[in-house]
C-alpha cells in the first residue's frame, strides 16, 4: 500500500463534499454564491475547492454532471425494479419536481457564459425514458400512440414552465397531473 491511496481516496470524498456543499449554497443563494461559502459549507480550505475545480464554472459544470448522473441512475433503478406500469409516471413526475434544482445549476452556468451541450448523459437518459415509455405502452398504462420525442417535449415544457414561472407546488401538482393524464390511454 502507497501513501499515495489514502490522499487518493481523501480527495475524492473532498470532491464530493465539495460537489454537494456547492447544490446547497448554489440552490440558496443563487448567482451571489461564492466559492468561499462552499468551501466553509464542505468544511474544506478555499485552495482545495480551487485544486478540484479552478474556476466557479467548472465547479457549476461538475454540479450539472452530478445532478445528470443522478436523473440517469433513477431511470435505471425504475427500469431494473419499478413497476413497468407506474415507472413512466414516477420519472416523468421527478424530473418536473427535480427542475428546479436543475435550472438553478443551468441558469447559473448560462450567466457563467457555459453553453450546455447535449452529450452522453442526454443521450443515455433520453434513452432510458423510452424504455420507461415503452414498458408502461405495454403494460396498457401509458397511450400507444405517444411518442419519446413528444414525451421529451412534454417533460421540457413542463420542467420550465415550472422553473421559469415559479410555480407554486399546488400549481405544478396539478399541471403535472393534467400533462400526465393526456399521457394515458383514452
Amino acid at each position: 500500500m502507497t501513501p499515495s491511496k489514502p490522499l487518493r481516496a481523501d480527495a475524492r470524498r473532498n470532491r464530493a463534499r465539495i460537489l454537494a456543499a456547492a447544490e446547497e449554497v448554489f440552490a440558496e443563494r443563487g448567482a451571489s454564491a461564492s466559492t468561499e461559502e462552499v468551501a466553509a459549507r464542505a468544511g474544506v480550505a478555499i485552495g482545495t475547492v480551487f485544486r478540484h475545480f479552478p474556476a466557479k464554472r467548472d465547479l457549476l459544470a461538475a454540479i450539472m454532471k452530478e445532478l445528470r448522473r443522478r436523473l440517469v441512475d433513477r431511470a435505471e433503478t425504475l427500469i431494473a425494479d419499478g413497476d413497468p406500469a407506474t415507472a413512466f409516471f414516477d420519472y416523468f413526475t421527478y424530473l418536473v419536481e427535480s427542475s428546479a434544482e436543475i435550472g438553478t445549476v443551468v441558469s447559473l452556468l448560462a450567466e457563467e457564459g457555459t453553453s450546455i451541450e447535449p452529450d452522453d448523459q442526454i443521450m443515455a437518459l433520453t434513452q432510458a425514458f423510452g424504455r420507461l415509455l415503452e414498458a408502461a405502452q405495454q403494460a396498457g398504462t401509458a397511450r400507444p400512440d405517444a411518442r419519446l420525442d413528444e414525451v421529451m417535449a412534454l417533460v421540457t415544457a413542463t420542467t420550465h414552465g415550472a422553473l421559469a414561472g415559479s410555480w407554486t407546488d399546488d400549481l405544478r401538482c396539478r399541471t403535472l397531473a393534467l400533462v400526465l393524464d393526456a399521457l394515458r390511454p383514452r
